[in-house]
């Protein structure tokens, strides 16, 4: 399926059938690094510098006004994107010398990106607030399932800090894309699984594996390889039920959320019959810019076993 997120419409939304969510719904904030940076958002886009470029991406979260200019911004920027439609366009070069192909890094980790007809390069930054959580919990030997992985960074996380990683994406340029990213990070032995990430969670459970750490970053919708529509609002119960059955005792879930039809409450209906509200922890994802523009990027579980 491809991962291809769509934002919230609003942090604000509730859903009709109201369920408590446990404790305070937080704003948890991803920070930048040397590597990465939010420069500034608003008027529907975000300028950001990873490495030595600077792009220009749209963002339907940043509807608010933007700290600098837009002659700034075009000043600053190497690449604009330029929506097409709904889901696809193209990069506009606005500095002559642009690279199309570079290389980042995040720690001793190594990324390399490059410009898509999506809009994305191959990495979401703010999913560093999860890459912190994991390395923070994850033990040399624990075994942690990466699904729906995308370009596979929270599997280079996990498995720099010594864990058995089992990496699936239903797209092999994906996996091939995390394999050249884990060569370059120097890293070696993840398990790579082309498959569509809930059927092979559902088959992990008949055949009674049991992990440390699950990460679940599922598209808000996309369509499967047999041509199947997904929706996260209608798969989101069937997710956590089945993460919640490959958990050790002490394992943890990481579920991120980009879907504008899956708030807080519904995450908090859906993992009502699975986890108690102490073994819980829901919120929301947030990136700071370098102007002080604070930007929404999602709903965010976590629970531990």
């Amino acid at each position: 399926m491809p991962n291809d997120p769509i934002r919230r419409k609003s942090p604000e939304h509730k859903a009709s059938n109201s369920v408590a969510v446990p404790g305070n719904t937080q704003r948890e904030y991803a920070a930048g690094w040397a590597d990465y940076e939010l420069l500034d958002a608003g008027d529907g886009k975000k300028l950001e510098r990873w490495g030595d470029v600077v792009t220009i991406r749209p963002e339907i979260q940043a509807h608010f006004q933007p700290g600098w200019s837009w002659p700034d911004w075009q000043a600053r920027a190497d690449w604009e994107f330029v929506e097409l439609s709904s889901t696809q366009g193209t990069w506009k070069k606005l500095k002559p010398q642009a690279s199309e192909h570079w290389q980042i890094a995040y720690q001793q980790l190594q990324f390399g990106l490059k410009l898509t007809k999506f809009k994305h390069l191959g990495l979401f930054p703010e999913q560093q607030a999860n890459w912190r959580f994991i390395a923070e919990r994850v033990k040399p030997g624990d075994k942690l399932l990466n699904l729906f992985a995308y370009t596979g960074a929270a599997s280079l996380v996990a498995r720099m800090n010594g864990a058995e990683v089992v990496h699936v994406d239903s797209v092999k340029q994906m996996l091939d894309w995390t394999h050249d990213n884990m060569v370059c990070s120097g890293l070696t032995d993840i398990q790579w699984v082309l498959e569509d990430a809930l059927k092979f969670a559902k088959r992990e459970l008949k055949r009674g594996n049991h992990y440390d750490g699950i990460i679940m970053d599922p598209p808000a919708w996309g369509l499967g390889a047999k041509g199947e529509k997904w929706k996260l609002e209608n798969q989101l119960a069937d997710l956590i039920e089945t993460a919640r059955g490959l958990m050790n005792p002490g394992a943890f879930l990481v579920l991120n959320t980009y879907s504008p039809k899956v708030d807080l409450q519904d995450l908090a209906r859906a993992a009502a019959p699975c986890f108690a509200k102490r073994q819980l922890e829901i919120k929301q994802l947030w990136m700071q810019s370098q102007t002080g523009k604070a930007l929404f990027y999602g709903n965010l579980l976590r629970a531990m076993a």
